[in-house]
């Protein structure tokens, strides 16, 4: 990598800074955590940037270094959002990274501009899913492309998480600069476990005999929460339901807690969480490759997913899982029911589910993936200087 400290500009073959930009610390410890290690193991220094929060600690156990940007937010506002822009310039000085990967809707779009105005010789962005679905007003639509066509101007390479918002912003971006990279998982720690299984049940009140429908997640309305309230209030009386994961009321009020399922909360040891459950649901509207269910799926728990992108990723309808249409209570409640009537499509989906999580969600693929993509953008620009 081009080292920065000084100014001859000379290559070494030693790998330099690389920033990882989030909007919040959670990001940085769940959703990057492999790719964050394998960058340091490639002997670079490591420095994740987002505002500060609970998971800062995780984040610095892998070996990365955390700076805080205070006044950062999931919601847009415009003076706040300035503020943080000149806080992320500052640091970017300070630090001048050979690196900046940006992650996230606004640090996004912040970050790639920032990157460029401070002369970061690498600027990365992953698109982990756009802002806006398909069902959105176009006057939104059209508000959010034309913002990322303007953010894909300011950096060298664009990575996606799916084929489908490739294709739509696929008349804006660079040719030859992007690319499909899929999601992953840690797979040596995602996989069934019996015991876990049993300790979470009992702990949770659910009898052995009992069928538990669970689903992960922040606890927001795009979530889909109203939709999972009413699945669990009509079938009450064929299985117990439960929602594992924080309220989360940066994206508006938290909805109410309903008597038909259980919250237990947040969870560090996510394999015997997955493992307690007899059939996992993921009602969500929006998804840029869906985390939870991979994890699941390598659990090898059947699934029930809304029909949206970054879903129907994880697999295929009536092989790997059962897909629903989004915003659909009665069409999730049938496919539960279905399931949950049905012990040996339970059996088969999960069996099935775990064989493609095992040949196709490895985080580490995704991680070399990114780190050859800095190494190309070097080869490109020093080509480009003789």
């Amino acid at each position: 990598m081009i080292r920065r400290g000084g100014d001859s500009g000379t290559d070494t073959a030693r790998p330099g800074t690389l920033v990882h930009l989030t909007t919040v610390d959670m990001s940085l410890a769940l959703l990057l955590a492999t790719e964050l290690q394998t960058a340091v193991e490639a002997g670079y220094r490591v420095v994740g940037v987002s505002a500060p929060g609970p998971y800062v600690a995780r984040v610095e156990a892998l070996g990365v270094e955390h700076l805080p940007l205070p006044r950062l937010t999931r919601s847009w506002n415009v003076a706040g959002d300035l503020r943080s822009f000149w806080d992320l310039v500052r640091i970017l000085r300070r630090l001048r990274p050979d690196v900046l990967h940006t992650h996230n809707p606004k640090t996004g779009v912040l970050g790639r501009i920032a990157g460029r105005m401070t002369r970061v010789p690498v600027v990365v962005n992953t698109c982990h899913g756009l802002w806006v679905r398909p069902s959105d007003p176009l006057p939104r639509r059209l508000a959010v492309y034309a913002i990322e066509a303007l953010a894909v101007r300011f950096s060298d390479y664009e990575l996606f998480q799916n084929a489908d918002d490739e294709a739509t912003l696929r008349r804006v971006l660079k040719r030859g600069r992007h690319r499909v990279v899929g999601n992953g998982i840690d797979l040596r720690r995602f996989e069934p476990d019996p015991a876990g299984r049993d300790r979470l049940r009992a702990q949770w009140g659910i009898g052995p005999d009992e069928l538990l429908v669970g689903t992960v997640g922040r606890r927001v309305i795009e979530k889909g929460d109203r939709e999972f309230t009413a699945l669990a209030r009509a079938l009450a009386g064929q299985a117990r339901f439960v929602w594992v994961g924080p309220e989360d009321d940066t994206a508006g009020e938290v909805p109410p807690r309903d008597p038909a399922v259980q919250y237990p909360g947040e969870y560090v040891d996510m394999p015997a969480v997955y493992s307690a459950f007899d059939i996992f649901v993921l009602a969500s509207y929006r998804e840029g490759f869906s985390r939870a269910s991979m994890e699941a799926a390598a659990c090898a728990r059947p699934m029930v997913l809304t029909d949206i992108r970054g879903c129907r990723e994880i697999g295929s309808d009536g092989i790997h899982l059962l897909l629903t249409r989004p915003r659909d209570a009665g069409s999730l409640i049938e496919c539960v029911e279905r399931m949950l009537g049905d012990a040996d499509l339970r059996v088969r989906l999960g069996t099935a589910a775990r064989d493609r999580a095992m040949t196709t969600f490895d985080q580490c693929g995704v991680a070399a993936v990114s780190l050859e993509t800095y190494r190309a953008v070097l080869r490109r620009r020093t080509r480009g200087r003789r």
